[in-house]
């Protein structure tokens, strides 16, 4: 079992910066990607980005890839998305989850693509 716990979100106004944190424990399988899916209102879910948990190579949807970063620190087995020049679009419950790394779908999700492993979400609201 993998078990994540999201941190961070809050209010930043347009063009500002969040960064947002996923701590990680449990069994973490070299084969696992952990990263970040969002909801925002009325619209698909939306996986934005994940890093192999074997190499560190990250891994980002088309839509955000210029402005949010994924990081990741071993020592405190804590993921972070870094996200830069943030606009209302990005208001979403920003998720940490995980699952094979092959599970992953970096984009809109379908109901069918659904990740095993979720911690609870955090707010990120952008809004002057």
């Amino acid at each position: 079992e993998v078990q994540l716990q999201a941190s961070g979100g809050g209010l930043v106004q347009p063009g500002g910066s969040l960064r947002v944190s996923c701590t990680v424990s449990g069994l973490i399988d070299d084969d696992l990607g952990i990263g970040w899916v969002r909801q925002a209102p009325g619209k698909r879910r939306e996986g934005v980005a994940c890093i192999e948990n074997r190499n560190g190579r990250a891994r980002y949807a088309y839509s955000v890839q210029d402005r949010l970063t994924i990081s990741r620190d071993n020592t405190k087995k804590t993921v972070y998305l870094q996200m830069n020049n943030l606009s209302p679009d990005d208001t979403a419950i920003y998720y940490c989850a995980a699952d094979f790394i092959g599970q992953w779908v970096l984009g809109p999700h379908s109901p069918e693509d659904e990740l095993r492993y979720w911690g609870q979400g955090t707010l990120v609201t952008v809004s002057s």
